[in-house]
């Protein structure tokens, strides 16, 4: 018996009904992001390791990429996130385009990690970006775009919440407990490991870092403070915002949301299953970034989303409904070797009248290509028969109540149409 080849670790297969499911989530992300106004791009799927490496943080890059050496020797990644190379492709042309830019992407990336439910080493994801503004106003936009988006996919504010901070605050609040400027990064990172990891490993992590039990007692008592958010201007004029856009019950404050990434600066935020999955999606304000990689400082705030989660998420509380794999609504059969030949020419004319169709592809017994069409989902059958032929009429049936009429073949995708 041959072996049989198996595909990469953590790769993924897109049988139909798996890219029906990719379809409809991309029109509907897309839907929403032009709902805004916001412009379709895309980037490279490789880019130069050093893109990463100072910018997204030492996890991503060492832990979480895939690398290689190219033949010129230079360090290359394939793609784990899309905002540095926006960052990048802003910079390149940053004295060409209108600002503010509202850009959008849907796409695949890579990320070196263990497979299991609800995360691959491939995946789908949007980016939603609003660069060259630095402003509460623009920080609020981002968030009623993930909302719209729960609504539009039939989620509520009962079944996920978008939890929201403020790294500016954080930052202060730190510094006052005697964090050091140059520990700011690690205890971000501590902040953001806290759900990940058991109490007494989360401890000892803050303790190699140079946390005092003092300051680490100090930690716990501001990560559990929901209340906090009143010390921000920024949040409490983006809850008041929120409020007048209707939105306000999917969002809430939590300052355990801090995100792992280094280039955040400002309001961050991560949208989970209420019912205790997963994160959604995670975003923030990135103010430095464009400058980072050569440009011209130019203030971003955006979020991305894999498809994975959110398909588990939409499944989970049915939202997605069934979703057509095969696209023609006709299925012309093969009665017998000497129809084949008008079948195909029928078949030419419906395709020409714009609708999708499907020949049998070889002649066959009609209970056969019924059962296929049935498994298809395909609605309509159309059989010519050799009396057909000689009448110069089709017979078209509708799997969808049983109904069968022999009419002329204009009326039968008259019918169709319909």
């Amino acid at each position: 018996m041959k072996t049989l080849i198996q595909g990469v670790k953590g790769a993924r297969d897109f049988y139909p009904e798996d890219m029906a499911f990719r379809s409809w989530l991309y029109r509907k992300l897309g839907n929403v992001s032009r709902l805004f106004g916001y412009q379709e791009y895309d980037g490279p799927f490789l880019e130069r390791l050093e893109l990463y490496a100072a910018k997204s943080g030492e996890e991503l890059v060492r832990e979480q990429s895939f690398v290689f050496d190219d033949r010129g020797g230079e360090r290359i990644a394939l793609r784990p996130e899309l905002t540095p190379s926006l960052a990048r492709m802003v910079a390149t042309r940053q004295n060409e385009l209108l600002f503010p830019l509202r850009w959008w992407a849907f796409g695949p990336f890579w990320r070196y990690e263990r497979p299991q439910k609800g995360r691959s080493r491939e995946f789908f994801q949007w980016n939603i970006d609003l660069v060259g503004v630095n402003s509460r106003e623009a920080d609020t936009e981002m968030l009623a775009i993930a909302c719209t988006f729960f609504k539009e996919v039939g989620l509520s504010s009962d079944q996920v919440v978008i939890s929201i901070n403020d790294r500016e605050l954080m930052e202060a609040e730190l510094t006052n407990l005697g964090i050091s400027a140059d520990k700011l990064k690690g205890a971000y990172r501590l902040i953001d490991r806290r759900e990940k990891m058991p109490s007494d490993a989360w401890d000892s992590f803050a303790k190699d870092m140079g946390i005092t039990d003092k300051q680490l007692v100090a930690i716990k008592n501001l990560l559990e403070n929901k209340e906090l958010w009143k010390k921000s201007p920024a949040l409490s004029y983006i809850f008041q915002l929120l409020e007048g856009m209707g939105f306000l019950s999917y969002v809430q404050y939590d300052p355990n949301i801090i995100r792992g990434l280094d280039y955040y600066t400002g309001i961050v935020f991560e949208a989970r299953d209420r019912d205790g999955g997963r994160a959604i999606f995670g975003g923030g304000r990135y103010d430095n970034l464009v400058g980072d990689v050569g440009g011209q400082p130019a203030g971003g705030i955006g979020f991305a989303m894999g498809d994975v989660v959110i398909r588990l998420t939409l499944e989970k509380y049915n939202c997605i409904g069934e979703l057509p794999v095969a696209p023609a609504k006709v299925l012309v059969t093969l009665f017998s070797p000497e129809t084949v030949i008008p079948s195909i020419a029928i078949t030419a004319k419906i395709r020409n009248a714009g609708i999708p169709v499907e020949i049998y592809p070889e002649v066959g017994k009609l209970p056969r290509q019924f059962k296929y069409a049935d498994r298809q989902k395909i609605r309509f059958i159309l059989i010519l028969g050799p009396d057909e032929v000689i009448s110069g009429k089709v017979t078209l049936k509708d799997m969808l109540d049983g109904t069968q009429t022999t009419v002329p073949l204009t009326e039968a995708i008259e019918l169709i149409l319909k």
